[in-house]
């Protein structure tokens, strides 16, 4: 069955950021907007959302039209589950958004449950993400293709799996702390985890 929702999405679910392509050919309408909030800067150097404060945080309203797995899916995305609200990484909720034609919608948005902040995430001065991301650039764009190939092998294995690694990769990896060594396999860091996360 079909279920329409106005998410506002920010950062790397944007049109033309990492995500926007999972979600384009569900989106029926796309409009710019902004919420009230604070935004912080990942280490990956993506945004994310706290619904606290007074920044304007721009974005966009997109009119999704799924059935109910696509919206399952973003919820598995956030690490957010409506059974488990203290321990989701992000919770789903409704808020209002303001177009740029003035005009107020009601949009559902994923905002970092505060107590998830990462220590090493910084606070985006006025909430201007896409400036911040011009200054300090995401992190995947530092990253070579075999770096990246080796990350995406390593995150999507289980964690039983042993994923072969050349030795100046390892030493690449290690000192970006990406993974760890967990003595007869490796594994991703904290920080590897969100890369995994944001690669396309």
């Amino acid at each position: 069955m079909t279920k329409s929702m106005k998410l506002f999405v920010y950062g790397s679910f944007c049109e033309g950021m990492v995500h926007y392509n999972r979600l384009e050919k569900f989106v029926k309408t796309k409009e710019p907007a902004k919420i009230k909030g604070k935004a912080y800067q990942l280490e990956v150097g993506y945004p994310v959302f706290l619904n606290e404060g007074e920044d304007w945080i721009e974005g966009q309203i997109l009119t999704l039209e799924a059935n109910e797995v696509l919206f399952q899916l973003l919820d598995e995305f956030h690490g957010f589950s409506p059974l488990k609200l203290e321990r989701s990484l992000f919770w789903k909720i409704e808020t209002t958004a303001l177009m740029d034609n003035e005009q107020v919608e009601r949009v559902m948005v994923y905002a970092l449950n505060p107590a998830k902040l990462p220590k090493k995430a910084h606070l985006i001065v006025n909430g201007n993400w896409r400036e911040a991301l011009g200054q300090k650039p995401n992190f995947l764009h530092q990253l070579t293709e075999k770096q990246v190939n080796y990350i995406k092998k390593l995150g999507a294995s289980s964690g039983r799996d042993i994923v072969p690694i050349d030795l100046d990769l390892y030493r690449e990896l290690m000192k970006m702390e990406l993974i760890v060594d967990k003595g007869r396999r490796l594994a991703l860091t904290k920080l590897g985890k969100e890369v995994f996360k944001y690669l396309p």
